[in-house]
């Protein structure tokens, strides 16, 4: 029987102010401004906690390595402390701090790599123990240890002679300052650091935690696993350089803590003005992205993408009465432009109350989907919903996820082919979301002894997923070689 991992696509990005978590991105979080965002270039490089792989002038092929990055500082997600390894992050069996009893490690290495700030962070921790310490403030309270012992002196490069500091970064005070939504946030996590770190020395100054806050949550990266589950929340100074764009040119993927970046696109040199990733979650409107961006990243979005008229059309995109025609149908229209057929008064209606429907159930299910509800949305939706609307498509994702969890492996492949070419339209067709569609699917028809179409999704799967992760990434050695190679086998 296939297992999966439950995998949570690089959204979620909204953050839980009230309980005083970070926000956790299924793609990765960071501010822009490219007037703003200037490193620092130096006669020679210091590489230990980075590599660039490209080279000025040199022209970069789809698939080419531009950035390898250990964390400035990061933070194993508090769900997964009893199971993961504080350090590493890997799942595994592990043991507890004697002194703090909160944090886990898996070797006594990691232990070790792990002591120069956790020797400082255990007593504050076990003055708090048994609570549990929010994410956002641990990451906090990481940060703040990190420089009080040099840490404003370490540099990421993003080139070999260009570099970033935590101070490079924007801190976004002014917004922060007008912002109640982080001021409540911020406020929250100042009365755990004040109840964990209590008078220490180091506990900065309210103006300089809040720059410190800004800093984090507009910079904050997710820690993906293979699945792309987020699992921690890092800092990495050099790919701090790189801006948004909601069709990216380039994807940051993870093996345990150490990140990479790997051009998804032909470019013509390495030129970090021009490389973008996805700061969001790209299943949505342009005018859902953008308040997304403007409310935590606080810049308005102006990529081709989200001043594309055409793509809120499609994306809310009701179906033609037709049902051979494939316009992306204005429910507000009285005829379909391609084909003449009439827009009844009951099609609209339909059409509305399946959008409300789903929109609601969606919303009630951003932690865990039920497959009945999914199925509810899915037959509200049939005959009025385009096949490529975005809500159809979340609902076919949740539907798929959900099928996966209670093993319904037909019911899952019928959703995930389904899902298949909204997936290729939105997130194109080298993103790590496609590639793991597509091994899922694979995954699922190996299991059912479906060879052939086994074969056919994991040779897809491999091709993107070679360049969005590289080709010795352990997604690919671990699970998707062994599988497509047992595909070959039985089907020879």
């Amino acid at each position: 029987m296939p297992t999966f991992l439950r995998t949570q696509e690089f959204n979620q990005l909204l953050v839980a102010f009230r309980s005083a978590t970070l926000p956790s991105t299924k793609t990765t979080t960071k501010t822009t401004a490219d007037n703003q965002r200037i490193g620092k270039c130096n006669s020679h490089a210091n590489s230990s906690s980075m590599k660039s792989n490209a080279r000025n002038g040199k022209a970069i092929k789809r698939g080419d390595r531009l950035l390898t990055e250990k964390p400035f500082t990061f933070v194993l997600q508090a769900r997964y402390r009893k199971e993961r390894c504080d350090n590493c992050l890997q799942a595994c069996k592990v043991l507890k701090c004697v002194n703090c009893q909160y944090v886990y490690y898996c070797s006594r290495d990691c232990q070790m790599q792990g002591w120069v700030l956790h020797k400082i962070e255990c007593p504050f921790l076990k003055r708090i123990y048994p609570r549990i310490v929010p994410d956002a403030a641990r990451m906090l309270c990481k940060i703040i240890i990190k420089l009080d012992k040099g840490g404003d002196l370490v540099r990421g490069y993003y080139t070999e002679n260009c570099s970033r500091r935590f101070r490079d970064m924007m801190s976004h005070y002014a917004e922060i300052k007008n912002d109640a939504r982080r001021l409540e946030h911020l406020e929250s996590l100042y009365g755990v650091l004040q109840d964990m770190m209590g008078d220490s020395v180091i506990v900065p100054n309210l103006t300089e935690l809040t720059s410190i806050y800004g800093r984090l949550i507009t910079n904050g990266f997710s820690i993906l696993d293979p699945e792309i589950n987020s699992i921690a929340t890092a800092i990495y100074l050099g790919v701090s350089v790189t801006d948004h764009s909601c069709k990216p040119n380039a994807v940051a993927t993870f093996e345990g803590t150490t990140l990479h970046i790997h051009a998804i696109e032909d470019i013509e040199c390495l030129d970090w003005s021009k490389i973008f990733i996805s700061y969001i979650e790209l299943l949505n409107t342009p005018a859902q992205r953008r308040a997304e961006l403007q409310a935590n990243y606080y810049f308005f979005c102006l990529c081709a993408k989200c001043t594309d008229a055409q793509e809120t059309h499609e994306m809310l995109a009701a179906a033609c009465a037709n049902k051979n025609c494939k316009e992306f149908l204005d429910i507000n229209l009285n005829n379909c432009p391609r084909c003449d057929a009439g827009v009844s008064p009951k099609q609209r209606n339909s059409y509305n109350e399946a959008m409300s429907i789903t929109k609601t159930h969606l919303e009630n299910m951003k932690d865990i989907a039920y497959l009945d509800v999914c199925k509810l949305c899915l037959a509200k939706q049939k005959g009025y919903l385009h096949p490529l609307n975005v809500w159809h498509l979340k609902t076919l994702d949740a539907a798929f996820e959900a099928a996966i969890d209670v093993s319904k492996w037909a019911e899952a492949l019928e959703f995930g082919t389904e899902l298949v070419p909204g997936f290729r339209k939105y997130y194109g067709d080298w993103h790590p979301l496609l590639g793991m569609l597509l091994l899922k699917i694979g995954k699922i028809q190996l299991y059912k002894s479906q060879l052939t179409a086994a074969t056919n999704n994991l040779k897809e799967a491999q091709k993107i997923l070679q360049v969005t992760h590289g080709r010795e990434h352990s997604l690919l050695r671990a699970q998707l070689q062994p599988m497509l190679a047992q595909a070959i086998a039985e089907s020879a």
